[in-house]
C-alpha cells in the first residue's frame, strides 16, 4: 500500500469512528414538559420524565410501587414500609425529613403531603431547586385522581388508568354486595387505646368513616366534633357498639385485652365476641391499598354478603 492508499484508509477511518461517536452520543429526544394542578392547588411543571424520585409519604411510596417505579425511587421517609421493598430504600426522614440528603439525592420529583406545615417545607424545597408534587385526597375519588395525576407525571399514565379501573371495578363489587345488606350495624373503630378509658377513634370527614359507612356499617365516630376524638368508656357504653375494630392491632391490642376492660363487658360486641383486629394501614393511608381496606371492613360488617 503506497503512501496515498495508507492517508486514505487513515481519513476513512477518521470519518467512520466520528459518525459512529455521533450517533452513540445522540441523546433520545425529551418529552415535552408537563404542567399540572397539584392538590395544594400549585401549578407544577414536570420536564420530561423523571428518572429519580423521592416519596415523602407511606401512601405516595405505595402509588410509585403500583405503577412499577420501583427501580426511580431513590427515597422514601422513615416510615415507608410497603411493599417491603421500599424498606431497603435510602431513608429521608419524616416529620423532620432530611432536606441536605434529600438534595444530595438530586432527585427529578419529590412526592410530598398536603397541609399548612407541609406547604411551607414545599416552599423550602422549590427554592433549593426541587420539582414538588403535593397530594392530598381528601376521599376515595380524590386517592384516584391522585394516581392518575402520578401517572402523568411520571410517564405511566396508561399503568395509571389501569390501575384506577381496576381498583374502583372492586370498590363498585363490594357496594353492590353491601346494598343487599338489610341492616347497618354500630361499629366502634379504635385507633389507640394507649389510655384504655378514653381510647381514639375516626370521626367525620377521616377515611376511616367514610370507608365504614361505604362497607355498610354505621360509624359510632361520626358523632364527634373532629376528624380524630377520644370517647369515654361511658360514652362507649352508652352507644353500645355491635362491633369493635382494633386498628391499634398492630401495636398489641387484643380482643382479650379488650374484654378486660373495666365495664367494657356489657357492650354488645363484647359479649357477643365481635371484635376484631384490621391492619390499619390499609384504611389510613390515602393510597391503591384504600380498597383492600374497604373489602375487609365489609367482610368484618357484613360476612354475610361474602360467604
Amino acid at each position: 500500500m503506497n503512501s496515498r492508499e495508507v492517508l486514505l484508509a487513515l481519513g476513512l477511518t477518521m470519518v467512520l469512528t466520528l459518525v459512529m461517536g455521533c450517533a452513540q452520543a445522540t441523546p433520545t429526544v425529551a418529552l415535552p414538559a408537563v404542567t399540572v394542578l397539584d392538590d395544594a392547588q400549585r401549578t407544577v411543571e414536570i420536564r420530561g420524565v423523571p428518572e429519580r424520585i423521592i416519596s415523602l409519604a407511606p401512601s405516595n411510596t405505595e402509588v410509585l410501587f403500583a405503577l412499577g417505579l420501583v427501580d426511580k425511587v431513590v427515597g422514601v421517609t422513615d416510615l415507608c414500609d410497603y411493599p417491603e421493598e421500599a424498606q431497603g430504600i435510602e431513608k429521608v426522614g419524616f416529620v423532620e425529613i432530611n432536606l441536605e440528603k434529600i438534595v444530595d439525592l438530586e432527585p427529578d420529583l419529590v412526592l410530598y403531603i398536603g397541609g399548612a406545615a407541609q406547604l411551607e417545607k414545599t416552599q423550602t424545597m422549590e427554592d433549593l431547586g426541587l420539582t414538588v408534587l403535593v397530594l392530598a385526597p381528601s376521599d376515595i375519588e380524590g386517592i384516584f385522581a391522585d394516581i392518575e395525576l402520578v401517572g402523568r407525571t411520571t410517564g405511566t399514565e396508561d399503568e395509571a388508568v389501569d390501575l384506577v379501573s381496576e381498583l374502583r371495578a372492586r370498590m363498585d363489587e363490594v357496594l353492590s354486595r353491601v346494598a343487599q345488606a338489610k341492616r347497618q350495624p354500630l361499629v366502634f373503630y379504635e385507633l389507640d387505646a394507649t389510655d384504655p378509658a378514653r381510647p381514639w377513634t375516626a370521626g367525620p370527614g377521616s377515611f376511616i368513616d367514610a370507608l365504614i359507612t361505604m362497607a355498610g356499617g354505621v360509624n359510632l365516630g361520626a358523632s364527634a366534633e373532629m376528624e380524630w376524638a377520644q370517647f369515654s368508656t361511658e360514652e362507649v357504653i352508652a352507644q353500645d357498639p355491635e362491633i369493635i375494630i382494633l386498628g391499634d392491632a398492630n401495636y398489641g391490642v387484643t380482643a382479650e385485652s379488650v374484654e378486660e376492660r373495666p365495664g367494657w363487658g356489657v357492650i354488645t360486641a363484647v359479649k357477643a365476641g365481635a371484635i376484631y383486629p384490621i391492619d390499619d394501614t390499609l384504611v389510613s393511608r390515602p393510597g391503591p391499598r384504600i380498597v383492600d381496606g374497604l373489602e375487609e371492613l365489609a367482610r368484618i360488617i357484613h360476612p354475610e354478603l361474602f360467604r
